[in-house]
């Protein structure tokens, strides 16, 4: 979150971000963070945490959908190497949380693989109508970010980690305005 308010406030240090890093990471790395992000090219983790190589394990799918090659790869940091956090990442103006939403509304079929993204986002389209937010598609990122933290949270190899206290699995909000981005969920004590 320091990242963060160096990005909003333009008073970026590019840490880690150099020959020397590059040399120290090139056996072996620690990141400290798991991010699940979207594709977004608006939302790139790195520059809006103001982090560098090796610091972080990013992931990007459209609005943060999962499955179990995802879900292996979120869990690869915390299971193999100790790393304390993850944090899923939706944002503002979310394309594919836009056009899920909208095939969802209208009961539309979306071409190709992009099926498997509206049906992966059902669960938060579902809590998007119960809570009638002002703005249903903004609802629905964010319902999308702090279910599938949840799940996450709740999954059968990460949660004895999260009930001890070496990792805190949190749901966050990228705003493409402001830069800013806000935990939803799962705070970390």
């Amino acid at each position: 979150m320091e990242g963060n308010k160096r990005w909003v406030n333009g008073n970026l240090q590019h840490p880690d971000r150099d020959p020397d890093r590059r040399q120290f990471v090139a056996q072996t790395q620690e990141p400290y963070g798991v991010i699940l992000s979207c594709i977004d090219s608006r939302v790139p983790p790195e520059l809006l945490f103001d982090t560098g190589l090796g610091d972080l394990y990013v992931l990007r799918t459209g609005a943060q959908a999962v499955g179990p090659v995802v879900t292996g790869s979120v869990e690869y940091g915390p299971l193999t190497s100790g790393t304390p956090l993850i944090v899923v990442l939706g944002h503002q103006r979310c394309g594919a949380a836009k056009a899920a939403y909208d095939a969802l509304r209208d009961g539309a079929t979306l071409p190709g693989n992009l099926q498997a993204i509206v049906e992966a986002l059902q669960p938060a389209y579902k809590k998007a109508l119960k809570q009638r937010g002002p703005d249903p598609v903004d609802t629905m990122i964010r319902a999308q970010a702090e279910l599938t933290a949840a799940d996450l949270r709740s999954n059968k190899d990460l949660s004895p980690l999260v009930k001890k206290g070496s990792l805190a699995v949190v749901s966050a909000y990228y705003s493409l305005d402001t830069g800013r981005v806000d935990i939803l969920s799962g705070t970390p004590a």
